[in-house]
């Protein structure tokens, strides 16, 4: 016999309730910035600052390497680092959602996915933050003459990427809680592939090589991250975007939230014993 507590009707139930609850989620998702500048004269800016820094520093670096245009390269980097730190952030502090948040998951009669909602929420604040250093690029390197149309794509692929930061959230975080080996595994798998992706380089100079180095070029689209980078770099840069990422993406979405809403419904009830 199946308890009620790992039935699917619960498991939605959580996800209804802890939406409901978006007050406290929304509170408590800004109220985390602010206590991470607290007594800054800039405040949550800071987030902007050191974004902007990092990837001014990566990209001279690396367009100094590459032999790169500097004004072409740069947007490049910059949006692939917004994005890429969406990506990093999901899964790592997504790991340890529950377990940073065991005193309140004890003491607060709330749903689970409360915890979810917040860490999302406040990944979208910073993201949003960050975003202003893109519109500097769009007038200070001129990217906004290469838009057109396409760019309206930048918004579902935002979308996807925060839908897919919910359910990686949802699934590493159960399972961290549960086995508490993943996450730093997890932490060794981003650093990969941080390496691995698309983010600091072109997947255009391994073909510009050409021969072998051309069609070892392909296996990068073997990596699901590339593919997340793509869906927004892409349309923000004004370049073109093959359908198959767009595939791949949504593929991964329906497979990830599939696993996320089983260990929502087997282990939910579980998850404050574990923490």
């Amino acid at each position: 016999m199946v308890s009620d507590s790992q039935t699917l009707r619960r498991a939605y139930k959580d996800f209804r309730d802890g939406f409901s609850q978006r007050e406290l989620w929304l509170s408590l998702g800004w109220q985390d910035i602010k206590q991470r500048y607290r007594r800054s004269v800039l405040g949550p800016f800071w987030i902007t600052i050191s974004t902007a820094v990092q990837a001014a520093a990566m990209g001279l670096l690396y367009a100094t390497l590459f032999h790169q245009p500097l004004h072409d390269y740069l947007p490049y980097v910059t949006v692939g680092l917004i994005t890429w730190n969406v990506i990093n952030a999901s899964i790592l502090e997504g790991s340890d959602v529950f377990i940073a948040n065991e005193g309140l998951i004890k003491q607060l009669p709330s749903a689970l996915s409360v915890h979810v909602y917040r860490l999302v929420w406040r990944q979208f604040l910073f993201f949003a933050h960050n975003v202003v250093i893109y519109v500097v690029m769009l007038v200070g390197f001129g990217v906004w003459r290469d838009l057109h149309w396409n760019a309206l794509l930048a918004i579902p692929g935002i979308l996807l990427l925060f839908l897919n930061a919910m359910w990686v959230t949802i699934a590493f975080g159960i399972f961290s809680t549960r086995y508490r080996d993943i996450a730093p595994i997890l932490g060794s798998m981003t650093l990969m592939l941080f390496v691995l992706t698309p983010v600091m380089w072109k997947t255009t100079s391994l073909h510009e090589q050409g021969g072998a180095v051309s069609d070892r070029a392909k296996l990068v689209e073997l990596i699901p991250t590339y593919h997340y980078l793509e869906i927004v770099r892409a349309p923000l840069l004004g370049q073109p975007l093959e359908l198959r990422s767009w595939l791949i993406v949504l593929a991964i979405t329906v497979v990830g939230w599939a696993v996320a809403i089983l260990a929502m419904k087997q282990f939910r009830s579980r998850v404050p014993y574990w923490v």
